[in-house]
């Protein structure tokens, strides 16, 4: 059965990428591009990965990972956090709000499906 994947990012050329690799690798893949529709499209489409940007407009995704994390419905799908936010202390702190994983931008493709599968091994 394919992987079902939630893609948060702003970004249109980084939103393309990641959801061009991941259907290239097998997954089925949502995109979402605000934040403000996170909690419902998860609901909606119920993945088996998030994939979270962490600077958003409108709200943090470090926010979005928590609430994700405190819903009984979404609490074990587990969150890769791709950021851009790559200075000393950032990844603990995305990894403190409940992200499974963190990859920097730039991404390298290799890296970026690699921590995908691992992240999806059981």
């Amino acid at each position: 059965m394919e992987k079902r994947v939630l893609v948060v990012e702003d970004n249109e050329l980084n939103l393309k990428l990641f959801c061009d690799l991941l259907r290239a690798h097998g997954f089925t893949v949502e995109p979402v591009k605000d934040g403000r529709e996170v909690m419902d499209k998860a609901r909606s489409f119920v993945p088996d990965l998030v994939i979270m940007d962490i600077q958003l407009p409108h709200i943090s995704g470090l926010d979005l990972i928590e609430q994700i994390k405190k819903d009984a419905d979404l609490k074990t799908i587990p969150i890769m956090a791709v950021t851009a936010y790559a200075g000393k202390g950032d990844e603990d702190r995305i990894l403190s709000a409940g992200a499974e994983a963190y990859v920097s931008k730039p991404i390298s493709v290799a890296k970026f499906i690699e921590s995908v599968e691992g992240v999806l091994q059981p």
